[in-house]
């Protein structure tokens, strides 16, 4: 169900809500550039794990109005009006890549309204203390976020071309990323199935042109004016270990400040593992809740090998990733 949410400044916020209409409400953050409409599990796997699925196009995408100017804090305030209208007090989020920082806004913004968090190949802070931001990134986000910080107008530039290429021809997006896909990640876009759901959400994320894109790129280098040491819900942080675009050293980051972060790194997976691995995430949701929709029962024992002060995973297999995938479709409706 497609629906629109307006804000307290008059602007519409496009949402899309799937799963089971009674089960305990989930905001999925789509990544830079992204949309709604996703990749996410079929319905039939949401209403297993009794969760109500909630997506919404960050401002300037798809069919959500422009926030000018707009901080990754304000996200928090967004997904705050969306489940105001909703009648939702309590949710979890998870954030995809570019969503990633948002989700974390949300947690450390709402921290009595958030409780689980679950963050997929983000960024860490572009100011972040010890961390070589892009050391591991490729060329493409390392221009792109780079023109960010000396040439604003550069970036407008590059995204609005970028963009115009992929609304006449949405493989042409592909075509951009290609060059900085790692082998891990090949694999992954070269699916039939997993491709056409990626070009379906670039070319919905894309509809008004390049401005959700240039104000995500902007707001995540600029300070996200939140504090990390607010998130008192559980958390968990995935990366995998392969990524060119959001560095793992990134997540490594954030596991040393976020202290009750679970932290699982997956060897021999790239950036777009993540789509593989969000059903998996979202049953780590739903283990942790005690009655849908009311409270969280302690967090659920998960295998962990600590590693300075931190609870790091790397994981060595590939098992369940075609799971991954074909509970990633969506419904046939």
């Amino acid at each position: 169900m497609i629906d629109y949410v307006t804000t307290e400044d008059g602007r519409r916020l496009a949402v899309d809500v799937t799963g089971a209409p009674d089960g305990y409400p989930v905001f999925l953050l789509h990544g830079t550039p992204g949309s709604r409409n996703g990749p996410k599990p079929r319905g039939i796997v949401l209403y297993r794990l009794g969760l109500q699925l909630i997506c919404y196009d960050r401002p300037g995408y798809g069919g959500s109005d422009r926030h000018e100017g707009r901080t990754v804090r304000d996200a928090a305030g967004d997904v705050a009006t969306i489940a105001d209208k909703m009648g939702i007090n309590r949710f979890a989020v998870v954030g995809r890549s570019g969503g990633g920082p948002h989700a974390l806004a949300c947690a450390a913004v709402m921290p009595e309204r958030v409780s689980s968090t679950a963050v997929l190949v983000s960024l860490a802070p572009s100011d972040a203390v010890g961390l070589d931001w892009y050391h591991g990134m490729n060329r493409h986000n390392v221009h792109e976020y780079g023109a960010a910080d000396v040439d604003a107008q550069a970036l407008l530039s590059d995204l609005t071309s970028s963009a115009e290429q992929a609304q006449r021809d949405p493989s042409r997006f592909i075509g951009l990323i290609k060059s900085g896909l790692s082998e891990p990640d090949k694999r992954v876009v070269g699916d039939v199935v997993l491709r056409r759901l990626l070009l379906d959400t670039y070319a919905e994320a894309l509809r008004q042109g390049a401005v959700g894109w240039i104000d995500d790129v902007l707001a995540l280098r600029k300070p996200w004016e939140i504090a990390l040491s607010n998130i008192t819900s559980r958390v968990r942080l995935w990366h995998g270990e392969d990524d060119r675009f959001s560095p793992v050293e990134h997540t490594r980051w954030l596991s040393h400040h976020i202290p009750q972060a679970q932290v699982e790194i997956q060897s021999g997976i790239g950036h777009f593992g993540a789509v593989e691995v969000l059903p998996e995430i979202l049953s780590w949701v739903a283990d942790g809740l005690d009655e849908p929709g009311q409270t969280l029962a302690p967090p659920s024992p998960v295998q962990v090998e600590p590693v300075a002060a931190q609870n790091l995973l790397v994981r060595r297999d590939r098992e369940d990733q075609s799971l991954g995938r074909a509970a990633a479709l969506p419904a046939a409706t």
